[in-house]
């Protein structure tokens, strides 16, 4: 309720920014699955305000960064840093629209009503990954190769492959609430949205890893108009809010 009241307060600090004078249009928005849940929130506001419609693609940073070089059509991509930034040197992004976003850190994920295990030191998460029956992540994307060369540093990946379940198509938040793995690792972000998943806690501080994420508009945009709204509406100290709520820092 709380958050649909901010939204609400961010979609009139977005009629006052822009007046009602911009023309309706559908805008076309290709971004990471990790901020999906906070643009689920807006949306619908951003739509009320200015009657644009937004019709989503959600994905890997990877993946719609590989559809994108391959001349995907988009008005607005929400993607890491690092997508942005390279895109924006193939010319695909304008860099002049370029603007940060949020941060999201990666965290554990049990299936609700589990015994929370001990993740307090990298010891203890060491030690949870060895006791655990089953342990699933993405393996595409900048999260699941940190992931995957964690353990390698930590020295238990050869112990844990029996167990490892690299996910596709499903997002560990989601296996862990489906039952389909013990323990999951992702992104806060894509773990708070699914009631069946529980939120253990962010990664020890020494190996915590973090995500940048930021927004450009495409260079052969159809409405880059609406495209720059929807960024100022993203801008609002209302949006802010949602995004702090859905498990992300604002930049």
């Amino acid at each position: 309720m709380k958050i649909r009241l901010i939204a609400a307060q961010a979609a009139a600090a977005l009629l006052l920014a822009l007046g009602t004078g911009a023309q309706a249009a559908e805008i076309k928005v290709l971004s990471s699955n990790a901020v999906k849940s906070v643009l689920e929130e807006l949306a619908p506001q951003f739509e009320k305000a200015t009657k644009n419609k937004i019709v989503f693609t959600f994905d890997t940073a990877a993946a719609l960064k590989g559809q994108i070089e391959k001349g995907a059509a988009f008005d607005l991509a929400v993607l890491t840093d690092g997508a942005i930034d390279d895109l924006i040197k193939q010319g695909k992004i304008s860099g002049a629209t370029r603007t940060a976003l949020a941060r999201s850190g990666a965290g554990v994920a049990v299936k609700k009503g589990a015994p929370k295990p001990d993740i307090s030191t990298t010891e203890a998460f060491k030690r949870t990954l060895l006791a655990a029956k089953s342990i699933g992540f993405v393996e595409q994307g900048a999260t699941g190769i940190y992931l995957k060369s964690l353990l390698q540093r930590l020295g238990i990946a050869d112990e844990l492959k029996p167990k490892l379940k690299m996910l596709v198509g499903v997002g560990a938040g989601e296996a862990v609430a489906k039952g389909e793995v013990e323990i999951g690792m992702t992104q806060i972000a894509e773990i708070l949205p699914y009631a069946g998943a529980e939120l253990v806690g962010p990664l020890p501080a020494e190996i915590q890893v973090y995500t940048d994420f930021a927004v450009g508009v495409g260079a052969n945009a159809k409405d880059p108009e609406g495209a720059r709204a929807l960024i100022k509406f993203l801008a609002t100290p209302a949006a802010v809010s949602v995004i702090k709520a859905k498990g992300l820092a604002p930049r």
